[in-house]
């Protein structure tokens, strides 16, 4: 006798878990980081957090700042030292998850769409 409850004829339903949907594996690092919004319906902030995970194709950070939302595009220099420094790499990204947490702090979750400029030989500044 079956109960009306069972699942007898089809099949288990999958649960799907965040590691499996991503693209490459996260690695812990803490690194400076600097968030701007890229549209200019957003009004202008600019976020220094710091990473808490990243990949290829991701990062992972806590904010204060309560001006994110799912959807909205960034434009994230990581790693960050200073304005100038050439080293710094500048990416296109959509945040991707907002995570509530008890301390007041928000995980952002940003997916890296394109990168924006590549640090060249030259330095920015007049020439000589």
């Amino acid at each position: 006798m079956q109960d009306s409850g069972s699942n007898a004829g089809r099949p288990p339903a999958l649960e799907v878990s965040y590691a499996e949907l991503r693209r490459a594996r996260r690695a812990k690092l803490a690194r400076p980081m600097r968030v701007r919004p890229s549209e200019p319906r957003d009004d202008h902030f600019e976020d220094l957090p710091t990473s808490v995970n990243a990949s290829k194709h991701g990062i992972y950070f806590t904010s204060k700042k309560p001006n994110y939302y799912k959807g909205m595009r960034v434009f994230v220099t990581f790693p960050y030292t200073t304005a100038h420094d050439p080293m710094n790499s500048d990416y296109l990204a959509e945040v991707v998850r907002i995570d509530h947490m008890p301390n007041g702090k928000f995980g952002i979750a940003v997916d890296l769409k394109m990168t924006v400029n590549v640090a060249g030989s030259s330095k920015p500044g007049p020439r000589a």
